[in-house]
């Protein structure tokens, strides 16, 4: 008897169970973790449309100014952002974003200023974000170069080259802020094209873009493989250390853009134009639906991050509500997003630190 049970009682305990995929909790919590940032962006127009039509008896969503304000405040992290979802879906984190923008700007200014004087405005102004977009590549190569050869942590790989951009930066600038001398680097800045500024313009190409890489291409599926299993990544074929390389130097080139365009918002270069946003573009990363484990994300799902961040830093100042709160409303935020991924990822079995 005993030779003939003892033997099924463990195949009968191992057996997986089916997953149900009409369970209505399990998609309702999916659902809600896939969409969580525009439900919290939908709030948030909401609960400011209501307190500004009681409190001062104006709209807040359908005044044109305040949405391109919102606009505005939101294309700088939202640059940097953009380069950190593709980061942080493959596993991995990107500290030194901010201070390669800062590096970035301060190089559009003084590479702007120094081509204007040989040719035409417009061409040294296109030369001006070539050259901070080529800069800001160099700290990406060495960010990947750590990580994908010497197998140093990206944490702490970027939070070392943070310092080194941030030193570079400020040697560059040499303490100050650099003017630009362009009229079309501020027209780029501050014009408008039939009420839209050309920041916005310039952002929304880039983001579409970017969603085409990411959602489209092959490099963006190996994006995706290699956050979720690295190991059946490699087995698969694909380059890690080639893949993760480009990575990071893409991420660079977004913050690069970001500098460059700061400098043309407000004329002048900045060694510590990026320091505040590094927490808001991985901030709207998590708000956006990627996973801190790696392996989902979407750069749509950033953009609503970023707006997000963008709504609660406006709309604050906007309902005369001190400053300071906006970043225990972003935190509250941040910290109810990673909690809906979490109950996703236990509903759905997936991997889980205890």
């Amino acid at each position: 008897m005993t030779s003939t049970t003892s033997p099924a009682q463990p195949a009968e305990k191992h057996v997986a169970p089916q997953a149900d995929h009409g369970d209505p909790a399990r998609t309702l919590i999916g659902r809600i973790a896939e969409g969580r940032a525009w439900l919290f962006l939908a709030g948030l127009i909401i609960c400011f449309e209501v307190w500004s039509r009681f409190a001062f008896g104006a709209t807040f969503v359908l005044n044109p100014f305040n949405l391109q304000s919102i606009a505005i405040f939101a294309i700088a992290p939202l640059l940097l952002a953009t380069g950190q979802t593709f980061v942080i879906i493959s596993g991995g984190i990107d500290l030194s974003l901010g201070f390669i923008m800062g590096l970035a700007a301060v190089v559009a200014a003084h590479a702007t200023n120094m081509a204007g004087a040989a040719i035409p405005l417009p061409l040294a102004m296109l030369a001006g974000i070539l050259a901070a977009v080529i800069v800001a590549g160099f700290p990406g190569i060495i960010n990947g170069l750590l990580i994908s050869r010497l197998r140093v942590p990206p944490f702490i790989g970027t939070l070392g080259m943070f310092g080194v951009a941030r030193g570079v930066a400020f040697l560059l600038a040499g303490g100050t802020t650099v003017p630009v001398q362009n009229s079309w680097f501020a027209l780029l800045g501050n014009g408008k094209f039939y009420g839209v500024p050309y920041l916005v313009m310039i952002a929304a190409v880039f983001v579409i873009v970017m969603h085409y890489l990411l959602s489209q291409t092959r490099f963006g599926q190996h994006n995706y493989a290699i956050g979720a299993n690295v190991q059946a990544a490699r087995r698969a074929g694909i380059d890690i250390r080639g893949h993760i390389l480009r990575l990071y130097v893409l991420s660079a080139m977004c913050a690069g853009l970001g500098g460059a365009l700061y400098a043309a918002r407000f004329t002048a270069g900045a060694a510590q134009a990026g320091e505040p946003l590094l927490l808001d573009s991985v901030a709207a990363v998590v708000i956006g639906g990627a996973s801190l484990f790696g392996g989902s994300g979407t750069i749509l799902g950033t953009v609503a991050g970023a707006l997000v961040i963008a709504v609660i830093q406006y709309g604050l100042v906007f309902v005369n509500v001190e400053p300071f709160w906006q970043f225990i409303a972003v935190g509250v935020v941040i910290i109810i997003s990673v909690l809906i991924d979490q109950a996703q990822r236990r509903f759905s079995g997936g991997r889980q630190d205890e």
